[in-house]
Order: C-alpha cells, then structure tokens, then sequence
C-alpha cells in the first residue's frame, strides 16, 4: 500500500515536472547530469592522485591533480552548456499500420554558438540519432519505433542525450510530446476477395440516382476495359477470355456510362468464421485499401457504426480510424 502511494506521487509529480507538448525547451529546471563510466575511473584517478600527493608531499602531484580536477569541473560545466537554452519541436507524425515504423521528424533550434554531439531516442533504449546544431541555425533528426498496438496512441518519451566535450558527463533531459499518432490495423496480406454478397455478383448494390426520364446511370453500354476488382463476373467477356488467358493479357469487361458510382459495403459480419477480432479487422482494412485503389465507392460496417459510401483519401482515413479505434 505504502509503496503505491509513493509510486502514485512519484508519477504525479513527473507529469508536473514534464508536462505533454510539441515544443520542449531546455533549461537549468530539465536537464540532468551524472558522471558517465569513464568519469567515474577519471574521479578515481584524481582521489588517488590527490591520496599519493598528501602521502609523499609532491609538489608536482598537487599541481597535476588539481589540473586534471579543473579540467573535469570545466568538462561538466561544458557537457550541461551543451544543451542548455536548445529548444525543439515535433512535427506531428503520419499514421502507419501496426507493425511498422513511426518516424519522427525532429527540428533543433540553437540560439547560440554551436553545439556538437546531440542525440534523441527512445527512454529506455541506448539508441540514438546523433546531431550538431550549427550557430544560429537549426538541424534536423528522425527518431524511428515501431508501433505495435493499433488505435490513437501516445507517443513515447524521448531523452536528448549529450557527453561533449570529453564523454567525462552524461547530460540528459526528458521530452513527453502531445502529438497522438493513428496506429492502422495491418491489412492482410495478400488481400483477399471482397464477400460476394458484396462484390457485385447477385446483388450488386448501384447507385441509381439519375434525373427523371433518363436511365440509371451505370447501366448503359460505351465499350470495354481491362478487368478490376469487384468487377461482375456478368460484365466479363468471357468469348475473349481463352485468347486473353493464352496470351497473359488481362480479361476485358463492358464498360458503362458510371462505373464509379458502383458501392461496396465493408461489413464486419461479412469477417465471420476468423479466428479473432484482430484478423477480421485487418481484412476489412486490405478491403478498404482495395476499394480505394479500385476506386468502387464503398461504405463500412460495424456493429453500431455505419460509415455512408464515399470514395477518396478523406473516406479511407475515416475508415482507418474506425478499425483502429474499435472495440469487438
């Protein structure tokens, strides 16, 4: 009990310490410093040093223990001015799909004079991008992670790290950013056939929104063109299909005056029978993306959300979103 109370503040007061923004400038409140390894055996170096100077009274020892000592109170004062009054800023990141990489574009801003030997990374890992900021100027660093859990997730904390000049201090300093970034659901691989109830055989769904006394858009012949997805097995033609086949050359369809206003319905139900909620949600995301690429209007279905048919990037983003963000 006692020791979740003091986790509990220790948390809370973090969050205050570091509060969630794009933009993280570094002063004396945010930037730590500890001796690294080889700072430690040079701290040792001096104490013996200092040790065999009083032992012996050399006159020389003193003076050169008092050296290597000023030298690394200069080196700290160094590696903390390293980064100290750097600010830097976060360009929100794109979506990607679960499993892939999220890049995060970076832009370090120097008021001064320059600075050598800045890295950013994840906490917790020992991996870094390394960057110089020039003088007055700005330099640019992608940090990369890979997204493992689809959804609308935070971003991890990042450490910017320095050891300049003589790697005898490690400064640090923490940066918690605001942006969110979506995490698509992976589509799967490859992507399957849409559900026939729902790819044009049978049942085809048109939109036949047309001014009075005209025909149904979608219905009238113009001519023929290579095979889609989703195209109805009725429009193949299947006297040219032999020759076609025979000469690897795509199969051909009746072409009509709307081919476009054709709509697919992505329904979860259409998923049944997989083998969890995972699965089905990254097949309905390989429909989205085949729909998109076939440009066939199409809509989604899940249970208690209805997306209406739509087509281009705006759809697929909202469609995306809606798997990433389900809960079966």
């Amino acid at each position: 009990m006692i020791v979740a109370q003091i986790r509990g503040r220790w948390r809370r007061w973090w969050s205050v310490r570091h509060p969630r923004s794009d933009v993280h400038a570094m002063g004396q409140r945010n930037i730590y410093i500890v001796p690294s390894r080889p700072g430690l055996f040079f701290c040792l170096t001096v104490g013996v040093l200092l040790i065999a100077s009083i032992n012996d009274q050399l006159s020389l020892g003193y003076a050169l223990t008092f050296l290597l000592a000023g030298a690394g109170l200069a080196s700290m004062q160094a590696t903390h001015a390293n980064l100290r009054n750097l600010s830097l800023d976060l360009r929100p990141p794109n979506a990607v799909f679960a499993g892939n990489e999220v890049e995060l574009e970076i832009r370090i801003h120097n008021p001064s004079n320059a600075r050598y030997g800045i890295g950013l990374g994840l906490d917790g890992t020992e991996t870094f991008s390394w960057a110089d900021a020039p003088e007055r100027g700005h330099a640019v660093v992608h940090v990369r992670y890979v997204a493992a859990q689809r959804g609308l997730r935070e971003l991890p904390t990042l450490r910017i790290v320095t050891r300049f000049p003589l790697g005898l201090f490690r400064a640090w300093s923490y940066w918690r950013p605001a942006s969110p970034v979506w995490v698509y659901p992976q589509p799967e691989h490859p992507a399957p056939a849409f559900a026939p109830q729902r790819a044009g055989l049978e049942n085809e769904r048109i939109n036949a929104v047309a001014p009075p006394g005209n025909p149904p858009q979608g219905q009238d012949f113009e001519g023929v063109r290579p095979y889609r997805r989703g195209d109805s097995p009725r429009r193949v033609l299947w006297k040219k299909a032999a020759l076609a086949l025979e000469h690897d050359l795509p199969l051909t369809v009746r072409d009509t005056t709307a081919p476009a206003t054709r709509q697919l319905w992505l329904d979860w139900s259409d998923t049944r029978g997989m083998a969890d909620a995972e699965a089905r949600l990254s097949r309905l995301s390989a429909w989205v993306l085949a729909a998109e690429q076939a440009q066939m209007a199409y809509g989604l279905q899940l249970p208690g959300v209805e997306l209406a048919p739509d087509l281009g990037p705006a759809q697929s983003r909202q469609c995306l979103e809606l798997l990433a963000s389900f809960t079966p």
